[in-house]
């Protein structure tokens, strides 16, 4: 039950996020970049948390559900407008998530639990978060870093990657690891900089 559950949350969620006119190239075919983005989400918590519990795992594919409905746009320049900006999209994707988790059958604990979740509310007190937050930063690093790197000088990078590196987990860590041998030379060294402590 529960697994049938799970599938149809993900094709609700995967379904929303079809409508993303955003798209990228995967195996020469032109996809939704938040459909793929989602994708990728699951697939490094598989990595990750291999036992996810339901909450878990649609959170960390719901994470940025239908995020094109609230662009950077409709907030002010600025600190305050980017956070609240932050703010409604967090809303945003756990309300649309909650109303897909009710239409396939979870009880209210479970949907309030992914609340949580989507929201980050715990982040570094609740393991849950802090693997969704790791899967969001390996997506990052993975998938938008490059194209990030290509618009920003090295300082900006440098910040960047330390502040994403501070937000994740010692497994988040051990994985990030693993990708800076894909990394352009430049990128790659800049990352080793970013997260080596000050001697």
């Amino acid at each position: 039950m529960a697994d049938d559950r799970l599938s149809k949350a993900f094709a609700l969620i995967d379904a929303e996020n079809a409508a993303d006119t955003a798209s990228i190239v995967v195996d020469g075919m032109a996809r939704p970049y938040a459909v793929f983005y989602g994708e990728r989400m699951t697939a490094w918590l598989s990595r990750l948390v291999p036992d996810a519990a339901d909450a878990l795992a649609i959170a960390v594919r719901a994470q940025h559900i239908r995020r094109f409905d609230i662009p950077r746009a409709s907030h002010p320049d600025g600190k305050p407008g980017y956070f609240a900006w932050r703010n409604a999209l967090k809303d945003h994707h756990a309300e649309l998530t909650a109303g897909i988790m009710t239409r396939v059958g979870y009880d209210a604990a479970t949907i309030e639990r992914t609340r949580a979740v989507i929201r980050k509310e715990r982040l570094k007190r609740d393991s849950d978060a802090q693997a969704l937050e790791d899967c969001a930063c390996l997506t990052f690093l993975e998938n938008e870093f490059v194209a990030f790197a290509d618009k920003h000088s090295d300082d900006k990078i440098v910040d960047i990657v330390a502040k994403t590196w501070a937000k994740m987990s010692e497994a988040g860590h051990a994985a990030a690891v693993g990708l800076l041998p894909g990394l352009p030379e430049r990128l790659g060294a800049l990352v080793v900089k970013a997260v080596t402590p000050p001697a």
